[in-house]
């Protein structure tokens, strides 16, 4: 049984509870990070802690805790859950008030909330060497997807609807272009340029996603950020995803057509071995 963190007690996972008031079950009023474990270790942790800062700022939160104090929660619940490959999951939400559209009173104590989940192999999906297939989807959620909300339910019918049409995972459409992936950044490589979606309000700033382009450009990618669409996405060498969980992920196929081939391209290959190197070396 796994021990979790609930509001300050590291409880085993059956005595964890938060109240039916709180306001991240009633109103989605609250955000998430996730942050990978390799080797016993956490991958961009620093990234996500700044994140988080900035998702709660967006929602009018405050930091519940320090830094420090939030890295030391992380590194016991690897230990004491034994993780050597998988994630560990925070949530913070405006904590438990009586049902009301408006905010309560800011001395209402914050929830959080941290559990880990097992992945062996994290680092050695099939599908990295295989590369996965997504179906396009119209993006019909809230226009602040930059902040790391807990309100998924559109990203998951987005997974379930790529599921039901034989996919792996859906790229979703607004005028025309992609913004990403239900859970990750998306891109593609033609020739020596590798074009992904600039930072704004209509996608997530990826942690994975600064990572992977810093090490592409040290390996001599042109980077552009700025919308793409399909139609340049199908026309593409290579395509792929990233995510805290999936690192580089290789598309090879795009609403049924295959992407430069249907097979892993030499870019995807690169760029998952260099992020992985490097992000081993700089593991907490």
């Amino acid at each position: 049984m796994r021990t979790v963190y609930v509001n300050g007690e590291f409880v085993p996972e059956a005595e964890a509870k938060v109240s039916v008031f709180d306001r991240g079950f009633l109103f989605a009023d609250g955000v998430y990070e996730v942050t990978s474990v390799l080797g016993g270790k956490l991958i961009d942790f620093e990234g996500h802690a700044v994140r988080l800062e900035r998702s709660l700022r967006e929602l009018g939160m405050a930091m519940p805790m320090s830094r420090d104090d939030l890295l030391a929660i992380h590194r016991r619940l690897v230990a004491e859950n034994g993780i050597e490959d998988g994630l560990v999951y925070l949530q913070v939400t405006r904590g438990a008030a009586d049902r009301d559209f408006a905010y309560p009173d800011p001395s209402t104590p914050l929830t959080v909330v941290l559990f880990t989940q097992a992945k062996p192999g994290l680092a050695d999906a099939p599908k990295a060497r295989t590369g996965m297939s997504v179906v396009s989807i119209p993006d019909r959620r809230w226009g602040r997807r930059d902040i790391k909300t807990v309100q998924l339910l559109y990203p998951s019918m987005g997974k379930m609807e790529a599921k039901a049409r034989g996919a792996d995972d859906a790229w979703m459409v607004e005028d025309g272009h992609v913004t990403e992936g239900t859970s990750n950044n998306a891109y593609i490589v033609k020739g020596d340029t590798l074009v992904t979606r600039h930072l704004g309000e209509e996608i997530l700033h990826g942690i994975t996603r600064a990572a992977v382009l810093k090490v592409a450009a040290e390996q001599g990618l042109t980077v552009e950020e700025r919308p793409f669409t399909l139609e340049e996405a199908l026309a593409a060498d290579e395509a792929f995803v990233t995510s805290a969980s999936t690192f580089v992920m290789p598309v090879v196929e795009i609403d049924g057509a295959s992407i430069g081939g249907g097979q892993v391209g030499p870019v995807a290959r690169r760029l998952r071995e260099a992020y992985l190197e490097e992000s081993r070396k700089a593991a907490v």
